[in-house]
């Protein structure tokens, strides 16, 4: 039963992106026959079969209020040359439909059958590059992480009045951690969310994606995914290491460290509250996480499927 209400679920969110990319495609003249949906968490992006465009489209409202800033974003590293998902320059960016505000992209071109996926070696070669670059002219926004936390926390329709105060006390805890950590870099121009995950194997070298977290923050932060996700998850490839060796710092031995693993951990933690009750599929490895963030631990966790 659960199973067919998932897929039911899968098929209307679908159903009402397909609807989008069909409206849009026929305004802009586009052919939107045979475009395969590649992913959909915060947005759909869906790859179109006529043409190497990839069209993303927002999934809620507090993805598409970061829109202008991924078009920045992308404008200001096609700019400076860094490996990165490049927007479509003869159509509109963005294109707004409604409450919806959608994107074009370059569908990167796809590498070679034989070739390894992207690793931790790219990945801090690309951050090495994105730190030294000036700022971008249109201003990022301060980091923020506990703002969307927060946000998700106050969607939340399924967890105890006790476990939903652990999270609020979490929340304070971390604000305070954060107000007294001790940098070691000086702030700027980050990504936001850096891990191999968000790196996509091209024809050359692999790009960089996924824009939405860019603010002006601790560069640390930029390095505490891939180092958490060595600590946390059974991942074959020690992708840490390879991004130390490649960008020449080891976040873990700087003494903010802790801080920032319980943040990303707690980042872990609470990116499924909202879709919790509609996905009853995710509970089970979300209360396996929840108990071990609660404990401290250091027991493995397994992806979200």
């Amino acid at each position: 039963m659960t199973d067919h209400a998932t897929s039911d679920r899968s098929v209307r969110k679908t159903n009402w992106t397909q609807g989008v990319l069909e409206v849009v495609c026929a305004e802009l003249g586009l052919d939107a026959t045979g475009a395969q949906l590649a992913k959909f968490t915060n947005n759909a992006v869906y790859n179109l079969a006529s043409k190497p465009i990839t069209v993303r489209i927002p999934g809620s409202t507090a993805i598409r209020q970061r829109v202008p800033k991924v078009i920045a974003v992308a404008r200001w590293l096609a700019h400076h040359d860094l490996p990165s998902v490049r927007l479509v320059a003869d159509l509109p960016q963005p294109l707004r439909l409604g409450k919806h505000t959608i994107t074009f992209w370059h569908t990167v071109t796809p590498a070679p059958a034989e070739t390894s996926p992207p690793n931790g070696v790219e990945l801090g070669e690309i951050l090495r590059r994105l730190h030294a670059l000036p700022p971008p002219a249109v201003p990022l926004p301060d980091w923020n992480p506990l703002h969307p936390i927060s946000q998700r926390i106050r969607e939340e329709q399924v967890l105890s009045p006790i476990d939903h105060q652990f999270l609020l006390d979490t929340v304070e805890e971390l604000a305070n951690g954060l107000a007294s950590i001790e940098p070691m870099m000086p702030p700027g121009p980050i990504h936001g969310d850096a891990f191999t995950g968000n790196l996509i194997p091209s024809s050359t070298s692999a790009v960089i994606c996924d824009f939405d977290g860019a603010a002006l923050g601790p560069r640390e932060w930029d390095l505490t995914p891939v180092a958490v996700g060595h600590l946390r998850m059974d991942y074959a490839t020690n992708f840490h290491q390879q991004v130390v060796e490649r960008y020449g710092v080891d976040v873990t031995e700087w003494s903010g460290f802790p801080t920032l693993r319980r943040l990303r951990e707690f980042q872990l933690v609470t990116s499924v509250l909202p879709v919790l009750s509609a996905n009853p599929s995710l509970y089970e490895q979300w209360r396996y996480r929840f108990t071990s963030f609660q404990r401290n631990d250091d027991a493995r966790w397994s992806p979200y499927r």
